[in-house]
């Protein structure tokens, strides 16, 4: 008599196995947002450190926001003296697209607000306005702020 596995059993092992992955795998998933969402808000504090450092060594003003998704804020504050940040950072959740920034509309931008999309890859947040309020709906938008509204999604 022959020793081995039955056709059954094999199929049997690999079902088992079968269910075991698919039990892990969105597990997985939920871990790399996990990730995600603590890497964004990291660097979302260090690049809030540079700004405010931009801030106290430029005369008092926030480094202009240019365009909505842009290079020229970043550059602002990887160029300064004393130098924050060395490189620009991007938005995990956004492939190759940098963490997006805004500043008040006043004459002195007095208010600023920088974001990350969020698990969602949607930018629900439209800016800050006069008096530090974050505008839009920052619903799983992972930010920072100088404003009333504070840090959000970590």
């Amino acid at each position: 008599m022959k020793r081995g596995f039955t056709i059954i059993e094999l199929l049997i092992v690999i079902t088992v196995i079968a269910i075991l992955i698919g039990i892990a795998l969105p597990r997985f998933r939920g871990m790399q947002e996990e990730g995600n969402i603590a890497k964004a808000a990291g660097e979302l504090r260090g690049l809030a450190a540079a700004v405010e450092s931009y801030y106290i060594h430029n005369s008092r003003q926030y480094p202009s926001q240019g365009a909505a998704v842009n290079t020229s804020w970043q550059s602002a504050i990887t160029g300064a003296s004393p130098q924050i940040i060395g490189q620009i950072l991007n938005d995990p959740f956004d492939a190759g697209v940098q963490y997006r920034y805004a500043t008040d509309a006043g004459t002195n931008s007095d208010y600023y607000v920088i974001f990350s999309v969020g698990p969602d890859g949607a930018a629900d947040i439209t800016g800050v306005n006069g008096t530090g309020a974050i505008q839009g709906t920052p619903d799983d938008d992972i930010y920072i702020s100088n404003g009333t509204s504070g840090t959000g999604g970590f």
